[in-house]
């Protein structure tokens, strides 16, 4: 969702998720309450001083955790994840946050020191030592810097039953590929390797120091044909741009795919678990 350069072959570009806010609200799987009363507990929080959600979208853990703060600001690349983000606020009642369309690389941007600053599921599309250099003078003294990884798009292989069929992931990417050729997409380039590891070392060489780790347990959940639709146009290597005037024909085909898979268009998935590492400055 927000700026930076993942890999020597790709750049990021402001066609990265084009066309995939609409969806990301209903594809992605919230977070879980049991996150925000993890970091309350853990660091403190009593509604005092300011959050900032680097790489925010539209919200999701912004509004988890805007009422343990005084004031919250999501900052995303992407406008209309934004417009999607406000909206949530105001269907929410939440008036303590601020949108701030801006690349997370013009970070420290004046916006002052953060209790708390988090990236979920973000920070790989950052350049991310100089983001992480910046941040870690933004950081107010006592505060934390937070690194959420969680799949919130799709659950785990296994093999524990579930009431309902799993969504045929496999499937759903293979038919990806014949629309879009055989190399991950991502906005205008390709990322043959995926998205880049190694935070730790990254966060380190900002000087921070940790982490603290805190697992959450993953949980089951249902979901409907729709909602698997929603979680394809979602993602960036599946985004609504990159199927051109072909997107009306790959829909009909995931539905019939997903039909097929599901003729009651019920599905179960068995979620991952959800990673937050505190990184102290």
């Amino acid at each position: 969702m927000l700026a930076g350069v993942a890999g020597d072959t790709w750049e990021w570009d402001p066609s990265l998720y084009s066309g995939s806010a609409g969806y990301y609200t209903r594809g992605r799987l919230p977070y879980p309450e049991a996150l925000a009363e993890a970091l309350t507990t853990e660091l403190h929080l009593d509604g005092s001083g300011r959050l900032l959600d680097v790489g925010c979208g539209p919200g999701s853990l912004t509004l988890l955790l805007a009422n343990r703060f005084a004031q919250a600001i999501g900052l995303d690349a992407d406008h209309d994840m934004l417009d999607e983000a406000g909206r949530l606020a105001a269907q929410k009642g939440t008036d303590n946050v601020r949108w701030l369309h801006m690349r997370a690389e013009e970070l420290p941007a004046g916006l002052g020191s953060f209790r708390l600053v988090t990236f979920a599921q973000s920070f790989h599309w950052m350049d991310r030592p100089r983001v992480a250099a910046a941040v870690h003078g933004m950081v107010a003294p006592g505060g934390a810097c937070v690194h959420v990884s969680a799949m919130t798009h799709q659950g785990v292989e296994g093999d524990v039953a579930l009431p309902h069929p799993r969504p045929p992931h496999s499937s759903i990417a293979e038919l990806v590929r014949t629309y879009l050729g055989p190399e991950r997409r991502a906005g205008q380039g390709l990322l043959p390797h995926g998205t880049p590891s190694g935070e730790e070392e990254i966060y380190r060489a900002a000087g921070f120091t940790g982490p603290r780790r805190i697992e959450l347990p993953g949980r089951e959940v249902t979901r409907v044909t729709d909602d698997i639709v929603a979680v394809v146009f979602s993602l960036s290597s599946s985004a609504p741009h990159l199927f051109g005037d072909d997107g009306a024909r790959f829909e009909a085909e995931l539905r019939q795919l997903l039909s097929s898979a599901s003729p009651s268009g019920m599905f179960s998935e068995q979620l991952g678990e959800i990673a937050i590492d505190i990184w102290r400055p």
